[in-house]
C-alpha cells in the first residue's frame, strides 16, 4: 500500500514541482495539498497521512507555521513522519524541528531535493520512525563558529522573562529602557545563542533548552485557553499580558440571533436528530460569523452571541456585522433545503444588531474565565433580536448610521424595550432582502 503524504508550500510552483518529484515513486501517493498553517491543518485531520511533507515559512506569518503545524500533526497523529523542505541551512530551523528527538524527522534543502532520489527516501525513512538531515545541516550542527555562549547576568535576566513570556514592554520598564532596545538585545541574543550552540557550547544549549520547555509549557496553557475562549481573544491576552478583571472600552456592533419556535420544535424532533440540527445550525452560524470577522462571543441552547470590534478594533465593524447577518440567512437557507428531504424541520432565525460602546474584559476565576463585552449596546440588541421574525434582521439606529451604504430596510415606528424609558429608533431589513 503506497506511503500517504500531504504537502505544503505556498509557493504553487513548487509545490507542483515537488508534488512531480514524489509521482515518479509509485509506493508514495500525495493525498493532500496545503497552502499554509491552517490548510495545512485541515488537511492533516481530514486525511490522516503517513507523512507531511511541508515548507517552513507560510502563511500567515511566514515565520516556523510549517514546523508549528508538523509538530501539531504529530499530536493529534502520533507516528506521522515529518520531512522539512528549506531554502535555509540555519542551524536554528533544524534545533527547533528536532527539539524533542530527531525519531520521524528529516530536514532537507529546496536546493538540493531534486539530486538523485533523497525526498523519496526520506519520506520512506520517516514513515518507518527514522530521520534524515541534509548533510550541510549536519555540518552546520557541528562545525564550531563560536565560542561564545556564556551570558551575563543582565543576558541571564533578559532569557529568564522571555522564558515567563513578559511582553517587551514590560521587560523594556523592569530594565528601564526602551522596547526597541530590548527588541535589538534580544536579536543579539539569539545570534549568540545560535552560535554557541553550533560550537557545541552546553550553556548555550542548556539556555535554548530552557526556553524550549518554557515555551512549549506557554503554548500548551495557550492551547488550553483557546478551547475556553472565543477566536482571537487568547492570542490577544496572552500578547498584552491582560489579566482577569482588567477592561477596556470599545465601540462595537453587536450580534444576538435566535430560532424561532425553537422549543415547539424541540418538543417534535427525537433528541438525538434535535441535537444533530443544532450542531449543523452552530457551524454555519460559526463560519458566517468567522468569515466576516467577527468574534463568536457564546451559544446558549439556540441563541448565538457575537461581536464585531472585539478583541480587535475595526473600523468597519457595523458593515462587517450585517454581512454577517445576511451571510447567517443564506447559510441557514441552505441548510434548511438539505434538511427538508431528510424529513426534519427547518429553523428560522431572527437577528438584532446594535452599535455602540461596550467595557470587554476577562470575567471569572483563575479556575474559569469567559471574555465578555457587557453595556447597553449587548442589553439592547437582545430587546431587537426579539423584535425580527424568521429571516428578519433588525438593526438599531446607531448600526443603520454606521452602515455605507446602506441596505434596504424598513423603518420601524418608534417603541420603548424594557428597561429604557426612552423609545427606540430601528430598521428592519425583511426576509426578501436576504435571497437578493
Amino acid at each position: 500500500m503506497p506511503i500517504s503524504v500531504l504537502l505544503a508550500d505556498d509557493n504553487l510552483l513548487i509545490r507542483e514541482g515537488v508534488k512531480s518529484l514524489i509521482d515518479f515513486s509509485p509506493d508514495i501517493d500525495v493525498v493532500g495539498v496545503a497552502s499554509d498553517y491552517d490548510e495545512l491543518l485541515g488537511c492533516a485531520e481530514e486525511s490522516a497521512p503517513q507523512v507531511v511533507v511541508t515548507d517552513i515559512r507560510m502563511p500567515p506569518s511566514f515565520q516556523k507555521e510549517g514546523i508549528e503545524a508538523a509538530k501539531v500533526v504529530r499530536k493529534m497523529h502520533p507516528g506521522t513522519g515529518v520531512v522539512i523542505l528549506s531554502q535555509y541551512d540555519d542551524p536554528e530551523y533544524a534545533i527547533s524541528l528536532l527539539a524533542d528527538g530527531a525519531a520521524g524527522y528529516a530536514y532537507l534543502l529546496k536546493d538540493r531535493v531534486a539530486e538523485g532520489d533523497q525526498l523519496a527516501r526520506a519520506i520512506r525513512e520517516v514513515a518507518s520512525g527514522g530521520s534524515m538531515l541534509d548533510p550541510r545541516i549536519v555540518q552546520a550542527l557541528t562545525s564550531p563558529v563560536s565560542e561564545s555562549g556564556h551570558l551575563d547576568a543582565e543576558e541571564e535576566a533578559l532569557v529568564g522573562a522571555i522564558a515567563s513570556g513578559t511582553p517587551i514592554k514590560a521587560i523594556a520598564v523592569s530594565m528601564k529602557t526602551t522596547p526597541a532596545d530590548i527588541d535589538a538585545r534580544i536579536e543579539k541574543l539569539w545570534v549568540r545563542l545560535a552560535q554557541g550552540v553550533s560550537a557545541g557550547n552546553a550553556n548555550a544549549i542548556s539556555r535554548l533548552k530552557t526556553l524550549q520547555r518554557a515555551i512549549a509549557d506557554r503554548e500548551e496553557q495557550g492551547e488550553e485557553l483557546s478551547r475556553l475562549l472565543p477566536t482571537g481573544v487568547a492570542a490577544k491576552l496572552r500578547a498584552e499580558g491582560r489579566g482577569i478583571g482588567e477592561t477596556e472600552n470599545l465601540e462595537v456592533t453587536v450580534l444576538m440571533a435566535d430560532i424561532r419556535g425553537y422549543s415547539a420544535i424541540a418538543e417534535r424532533t427525537e433528541p438525538s436528530a434535535l441535537a444533530s440540527q443544532l450542531n449543523t445550525h452552530r457551524a454555519v452560524m460559526s463560519k458566517a460569523i468567522l468569515d466576516n470577522g467577527g468574534t463568536v462571543m457564546q451559544f446558549v441552547g439556540d441563541a448565538v452571541m457575537a461581536v464585531f470590534g472585539a478583541p480587535t478594533p475595526l473600523l468597519d465593524h457595523a458593515d462587517r456585522a450585517v454581512e454577517a447577518a445576511l451571510a447567517m440567512h443564506e447559510a441557514q437557507a441552505t441548510v434548511n433545503e438539505g434538511w427538508a428531504t431528510e424529513g426534519l424541520e427547518p429553523f428560522g432565525l431572527g437577528i438584532g444588531l446594535s452599535t455602540g460602546e461596550v467595557a470587554a474584559a476577562l470575567l471569572g476565576s483563575e479556575e474559569r474565565v469567559e471574555y465578555s463585552v457587557v453595556g447597553d449596546t449587548v442589553n439592547l440588541t437582545q430587546r431587537l433580536q426579539q423584535w425580527a421574525d424568521p429571516g428578519e434582521t433588525v438593526l438599531s439606529q446607531p448600526t443603520w448610521e454606521a452602515l455605507a451604504p446602506k441596505p434596504s430596510a424598513d423603518a420601524l415606528e418608534l417603541k420603548t424595550v424594557k428597561g429604557r424609558t426612552t423609545p427606540v429608533t430601528a430598521y428592519r431589513i425583511p426576509e426578501r432582502e436576504v435571497a437578493q
